[in-house]
């Protein structure tokens, strides 16, 4: 089932116009709208956060916007930049995110991510970046991830939420309770419903076709039809002319297993000849297949360092292709490698030169590409004696070794969020005697420590004086634990002298 993103900028022009002029120019603490000509009226025709907070709307005079706040910053409108602004977005967007993205005027982009959203951890997580990214370049964004355009399209602008995600299956449904307007119908079709006592999709779409169809045409049940997901609304991906690609055309549609992957092959051959002549490696590949219904589907792969490789390429993309849903037939396929990174040839290891490392990427890909980009990764020693800072993990690929200063102390293989546990030990410095974790009580016959670690300070102000006593406990099953005590057993404010269980030895 398709899954699309709509992307929703509600103060696009005025966020592209601080983005142009700099912060300096137009601070976010003042008010700013902009505004056109009408005749010889001025209207507003953007705001930002500040001015729709205090009541100023698009299509409001000029005159009163000013009126309702002092001070305002007004400027003109600038459409066609606004326009060239949201293409160049769509092109970020293309190279993070999905395969297909296209501009959805004026304020809007829409970004067909089934397949790909895998690659970044699901859908929230892929939501999650793109708005922390816009928000981090001051720009205003909500998203809504929905099973069709239309659905998508009109949740992110008329559910009243930032981000949402609808489970597959149930756009339809979640969309019912919205008003018409949401269907992007004509503004005198809106009125007209309205007048009629049509307020709702619900509404409408509960009533009979035919009567409807005929006073207003038949665009109003195809807006329907494509919010539900009954008729396909075709994305056509934004086009950057430095896009290194390459296509086939087929005279007669194709749908055959056999023959898309015999075409996939020719084509990544023809695509790594190009990134040769450029002297590039691809880190991203996208495969496009255009359906007779002019429906897209999509497969995408990513490499962990630049490839160029026929083979490798060839085999990432053809284990992708038993997704694609051909339906009547496959009429064009384009492959374009939207993310290239500089790649030159590396000398051949000889008997003199030290071993080169075993070439594992190709695994790192296929494992990556099989089941999610974050799922594969090499855990790294961090300079810190905080047990849970003292490792993160990092890209299989990545230069990083990691720090040696942990080696010397004892710890578990197994680190668990700590854990509170009932203990009996005195204070301030003895092993507890047995403990209770878990609903289970141990007895401990043997213990070593403590070990004490002391917070720090200069990560939080709340670790300063905080210090933890850790111990190594046998217990009578044979199992040894590792708990602490949060405080150093005497003062109350180096801890709360309770007990975590922190690992387990195996």
């Amino acid at each position: 089932m398709a899954r699309c993103l709509s992307l929703y900028l509600p103060f696009w022009g005025t966020d592209r116009l601080r983005r142009a002029v700099g912060l300096d120019a137009l601070p976010l603490e003042r008010a700013l709208v902009l505004q056109g000509k009408v005749g010889s009226r001025r209207l507003v025709t953007a705001v930002d956060a500040l001015a729709h907070q205090r009541g100023v709307r698009p299509g409001m005079a000029v005159a009163k916007a000013q009126v309702l706040i002092d001070g305002l910053e007004v400027r003109d409108a600038e459409i066609e930049r606004d326009a060239e602004a949201l293409e160049t977005l769509a092109v970020w967007a293309l190279r993070l995110y999905s395969p297909v993205v296209a501009p959805d005027p004026p304020d809007g982009l829409i970004l067909d991510i089934t397949g790909a959203a895998h690659l970044y951890g699901g859908e929230a997580a892929l939501v999650s970046d793109m708005l922390r990214r816009l928000e981090a370049l001051h720009i205003t964004a909500y998203a809504a991830v929905a099973d069709s355009w239309g659905a998508a399209h009109a949740l992110v602008r008329f559910a009243g939420k930032s981000s949402l995600i609808i489970a597959q299956g149930k756009s339809t449904e979640a969309i019912l309770p919205l008003p018409v307007a949401a269907l992007r119908l004509p503004a005198e079709t809106v009125e007209e419903l309205r007048l009629i006592g049509i307020d709702t999709i619900g509404e409408l779409a509960a009533k009979p076709r035919a009567p409807l169809a005929l006073r207003y045409g038949p665009d109003l049940w195809r807006r329907v039809d494509m919010a539900f997901g009954r008729l396909a609304e075709p994305i056509e991906p934004v086009h950057v002319p430095e896009l290194i690609s390459v296509e086939r055309a087929f005279f007669e549609p194709i749908g055959a297993p056999d023959t898309l992957e015999k075409y996939t092959r020719r084509l990544t051959q023809d695509l790594c000849l190009k990134l040769e002549e450029a002297g590039l490696g691809a880190r991203r590949l996208d495969l496009h297949f255009v359906r007779v219904d002019s429906r897209i589907e999509t497969i995408s792969i990513g490499t962990a360092k630049p490839v160029r490789d026929v083979k490798r390429l060839s085999k990432l993309l053809v284990d992708k292709i038993e997704t694609v849903e051909p339906g009547f037939g496959i009429d064009k396929m384009t492959l374009s490698a939207p993310l290239v990174e500089p790649l030159s040839f590396t000398q051949v290891a000889t008997r003199f030169a030290a071993p080169a490392r075993p070439d594992v990427e190709d695994l790192w890909d296929t494992l990556s590409n099989r089941y999610g980009e974050g799922r594969l990764y090499r855990a790294v020693e961090v300079a810190s004696d905080i047990p849970e800072r003292s490792v993160r993990r990092m890209a299989p690929s990545a230069q990083g070794v990691g720090a040696s200063r942990n080696a010397r102390y004892r710890r578990p293989a197994r680190l668990y969020r700590p854990e509170p546990v009932q203990a009996l030990a005195a204070l301030p410095d003895h092993p507890p005697r047995a403990f209770t974790w878990r609903g289970q009580r141990y007895s401990v016959v043997c213990a070593d420590g403590p070990e004490r670690v002391k917070g720090e300070w200069w990560v939080s102000e709340a670790e300063t004086g905080k210090v933890r006593d850790y111990y190594i406990l046998e217990a009578a099953t044979g199992e040894r634990f590792w708990v602490f005590r949060a405080g150093d057993g005497e003062h109350s404010g180096t801890g709360s002298l309770n007990w975590y269980l922190h690992g387990k030895f195996d």
